[in-house]
């Protein structure tokens, strides 16, 4: 097995966020998906997805690689923002959408999304903090409660590229 892609600047950056997307992008996904991410408080076999939606206000296509979990035939992913008090700008455009494309490694889908709540969102976030740690780090630094994106694959679509961004 080769070597996992590292994490060389600090995670969450944007330096890092950039090298991490046009890496994921450039390789059709056949490298990004799995990465060391050790440097962030996480494991070295860390799984990661890309999600392609649209901005609400520009209209613009953006990508985002984010680490996930699969727990009951869907995919979970985090509006963890580092723990900000405000959810990334992602999960503001998403639920502004109906649907989102979500890929992982070299497949790419068309997904509906909900939001779990009550007892299946406790069972989803001890999931997702096993997984990942630090989202349990982030969860102090905040009074909201995380948001947790739970995506249902409808349809298969072409793998994400960096012509998706100029779209």
């Amino acid at each position: 097995m080769s070597e996992l892609p590292v994490i060389t600047r600090p995670a969450g950056t944007f330096e890092w966020v950039k090298d991490h997307r046009k890496l994921y992008l450039r390789s059709g996904g056949a490298q990004g998906h799995i990465m060391d991410i050790t440097g962030a408080g996480g494991y070295r076999f860390g799984t990661h997805c890309m999600i392609r939606y649209k901005g609400r206000k520009s209209g613009r296509t953006l990508i985002n690689a984010l680490t996930y979990g699969a727990i009951g035939g869907e995919v979970v992913i985090c509006a963890s923002r580092g723990g900000a008090d405000e959810p990334p700008q992602w999960y503001h455009n998403i639920r502004a959408s109906g649907t989102i494309d979500y890929q992982i490694a070299t497949q790419a889908f068309r997904a509906t999304w909900r939001e779990p709540e009550g007892a299946e969102r406790a069972k989803v976030w001890a999931y997702m903090v096993d997984c990942y740690p630090f989202y349990a780090t982030y969860q102090t630094r905040t009074t909201r409660e995380l948001q947790l994106v739970m995506m249902q694959c409808i349809e298969e679509v072409p793998v994400f590229s960096e012509a998706d961004l100029s779209a």
